[in-house]
């Protein structure tokens, strides 16, 4: 089965007013767990329900692990790591030790940050047969000027200790790439009030110092 492709159109953060194409993979369904224990029980002598009682033994064993503070390696697979943020209606702590003082109470785990194992992009790719749909991904264009984004995001930031750039994609109307070349674009630049935090996966912005 051949895995579709569209070309999807960004904005050029070079040459202003003028756009690029990228390749992006056309998602068109989910494989959901018991489709895999099954896929994963073939030529085993595990019945699906039991290797899908093994996987949901492993994710809570997993959590487990990383509330301990430990990320947790599957080979083949990637690294997990838990990441902590303050609780809903938590003001951030402020580095030159105004305001309160935060403690355990509140600051939770908010999300667990994927680093994917390499050898299993590989084994995707060996994998992957790739066709080009009739299809071609249009632009998502922001009715939000440059200048205007950066506000937005300054804004946010005001309530929030960081932004992702899902978030800042949500906020201006830009696409999950372009909204991550911009927040980039802002935290290299300047007197932005932006600045980057982290590497990679793990990548957050947040305000300039």
């Amino acid at each position: 089965m051949c895995a579709k492709y569209v070309m999807q159109e960004v904005i050029d953060l070079h040459n202003e007013g003028q756009t690029l194409l990228y390749p992006r993979l056309e998602m068109e369904e989910n494989c959901s767990l018991d489709e895999l224990a099954q896929q994963v029980a073939e030529g085993t002598t595990f019945s699906a329900g039991e290797v899908k009682g093994v996987i949901c033994q492993v994710a809570k064993r997993m959590a487990m692990t990383m509330g301990m503070g430990r990320s947790v390696t599957l080979d083949g697979i990637g690294t997990l790591s838990p990441a902590l943020g303050l609780k809903k209606g938590r003001e951030r702590e402020e580095p030159d030790g105004s305001g309160t003082r935060r403690n355990a109470t509140s600051i939770e785990v908010n999300d667990v940050h994927f680093r994917v194992d390499k050898e299993l992009v590989r084994e995707v790719n060996r994998h992957c047969r790739l066709e080009r749909s009739s299809t071609q991904r249009r632009l998502y264009r922001s009715k939000y000027t440059p200048e205007e984004r950066l506000a937005l995001a300054l804004r946010f930031l005001e309530e929030h200790p960081f932004i992702r750039v899902g978030e800042y994609a949500a906020l201006t109307g830009l696409s999950q790439t372009t909204a991550g070349q911009e927040l980039r674009r802002w935290a290299q630049t300047e007197g932005s009030g932006i600045d980057a935090k982290g590497v990679r996966s793990h990548r957050v912005y947040v305000r300039e110092k």
